[in-house]
């Protein structure tokens, strides 16, 4: 698949809430998953395994999604960008607000990088 492809399929599993499928589908087993400083379930994550399980772990973390929004993504070359934005309520923190902007790096098809930016 080329970037565009990967992109926009990564869009629309989201979109549906197929996060985890996402994982599994188009993350290349190297993968590297980079977090804002703080995050408590890594800011540095490798491996498609360890990556899903920290997803995984985020997603259970999740009492309700009240709205979200994930934008058309960005190409260039064999990198993406899309910005995501959550109204959600989490277990240990309550309802939050967040906005972020993922960079994502394609490599033979497969997301081979990904980082997030925010504030917490």
């Amino acid at each position: 698949m080329t970037t565009q492809e990967v992109a926009n399929q990564w869009a629309q599993m989201c979109r549906e809430g197929k996060n985890l499928d996402c994982i599994t589908e188009l993350y290349a087993d190297n993968v590297v998953s980079k977090e804002m400083p703080g995050v408590p379930y890594g800011e540095i994550v490798s491996g498609k395994q360890e990556v899903f399980e920290k997803s995984k772990q985020w997603l259970e973390n999740v009492v309700e999604f009240h709205a979200s929004e994930i934008s058309d993504p960005v190409v260039a070359d064999n990198h993406f960008t899309s910005k995501m934005a959550f109204d959600v309520t989490f277990k240990d923190r309550g309802r939050q607000q967040m906005e972020e902007v993922c960079v994502f790096e394609v490599k033979d098809g497969k997301i081979t990088n990904e980082q997030f930016f925010y504030t917490m």
